[in-house]
């Protein structure tokens, strides 16, 4: 502890100095956690996303990933209520939901597009996907709607505008049934909803899935949706499911998570880079700020080794002084990064929207503590390893000459 007093001491004979130097390793350790914090809160983010909109899990024909359909469900599952039951009885399962994936013609009478639909289990859908879906006009699909009433849908909000419809608006559906024919089927639209993705939003349509598959004329669904509980789980409960359904294909959320992966790749990339640049800034400061102490301790230098002191010892009291200055600055960028984190959420900064996107979201600095950790042993590190070179050479001098240095 008294090396520690005494290399405390040393950083204090030259306050400007140090201080200078401890700022700039503070607002590198700042932008590190800042620039990591906000890394953290997009990739938590899309994965939520990502697990809501898929499920953790889903479950298909072993060949609907691989291979293209030739008619509407080819490689349909079908039996999907016994297999759901047998899911949801696994303790880490939260729910299973059936999903149908079919294409075709929306019509108003006067013009018609082209959408992308989805059959749903109303009843739990909507519950797991929470502010990922915005619905701007209308409402949701009924958990259970009456068997006389004329079929709910909800379109995109492009769509929409399209077709010029909104709740209350009557449309025509129009799909190619899985024996091949076309079939058409009169819908009531119950509300408009936004995934915030332009492109998205120009097709995407959201049907009962009991109205799908009487349009299709099928009892097959695309997919099982399986939720967990827990995200960690979801390998665990992939190996058990392939153990149990051998015959059906189990690709998890990351599977199909292409925008996640692709945009962590990227931010990891350009986040990494930023990590490097700035502890290489602190590792100059620090070598510049003990460099010149160096220089100026040389006689002092001189004349601890005259007095017995090794080489070893003075290199590990200038590594002390490094390892202070580079505590300091952690703390104190730590100190800045939690203010500015708090300053985002009182704020409301929002973000503009991303590529791809029509919503912009807020901003926030999530600050794990393995990211205090990390980013503050790579500062002190970089203090430390700074101090170490600058001081070796200066420790080496033959006595004599650090002596009659001037």
């Amino acid at each position: 502890m008294k090396w520690i007093w005494f290399a405390v001491k040393n950083v204090l004979r030259n306050r400007r100095r140090s201080a200078v130097t401890v700022l700039i390793a503070a607002v590198g350790t700042a932008a590190i956690l800042v620039g990591g914090g906000f890394a953290q809160f997009t990739y938590e983010s899309l994965r939520e996303q990502a697990v809501r909109q898929s499920g953790h899990l889903v479950v298909a024909h072993h060949d609907h990933f691989d291979k293209d359909e030739d008619t509407p469900l080819q490689y349909g599952l079908e039996g999907q209520q016994q297999l759901a039951e047998r899911m949801v009885a696994e303790p880490r399962v939260r729910a299973v939901l059936p999903r149908l994936q079919f294409s075709g013609l929306i019509s108003n009478g006067d013009k018609s597009a082209v959408f992308v639909g989805s059959g749903v289990d109303a009843g739990g859908e909507f519950a797991v996907r929470g502010p990922f879906l915005h619905v701007t006009a209308g409402g949701v699909l009924s958990p259970r709607p009456a068997a006389a009433d004329v079929p709910e849908i909800m379109l995109g909000q492009d769509l929409a505008r399209s077709l010029h419809a909104g709740p209350g608006s009557s449309l025509t559906l129009m799909a190619t049934t899985t024996e091949g024919s076309l079939n058409a089927q009169d819908v009531r639209v119950k509300g408009v909803f936004s995934v915030g993705v332009p492109e998205v939003d120009q097709r995407i349509v959201m049907v009962h899935l009991g109205t799908a598959q009487k349009l299709l004329l099928t009892d097959k669904v695309s997919t099982l949706s399986v939720y967990l509980d827990q995200t960690e789980d979801t390998e665990a409960m992939q190996a058990s499911l392939r153990s149990t359904l051998p015959s059906l294909a189990v690709r998890t959320w990351l599977d199909q998570a292409t925008f996640y992966v692709a945009v962590r790749e990227l931010y990891n990339r350009i986040f990494g880079l930023l990590g490097v640049v700035l502890a290489i800034m602190v590792l100059f400061a620090v070598s510049n700020t003990l460099g010149m102490a160096v220089l100026e301790r040389t006689r002092e230098i001189g004349t601890l080794r005259a007095m017995g002191t090794l080489p070893g010892q003075v290199v590990r009291n200038f590594a002390l002084e490094g390892l202070v200055i580079g505590v300091a600055g952690a703390l104190l960028g730590m100190v800045a990064a939690v203010t500015t984190s708090v300053a985002f959420d009182l704020g409301d900064v929002q973000m503009p929207p991303p590529p791809g996107s029509s919503v912009g979201y807020p901003l926030h600095v999530n600050l794990p503590p393995a990211l205090f950790v990390a980013t503050g042993v790579v500062i002190v590190l970089a203090a430390v390893t700074a101090a170490w070179v600058v001081s070796r050479k200066a420790a080496r001098k033959s006595i004599v000459e650090a002596l009659a240095h001037v």
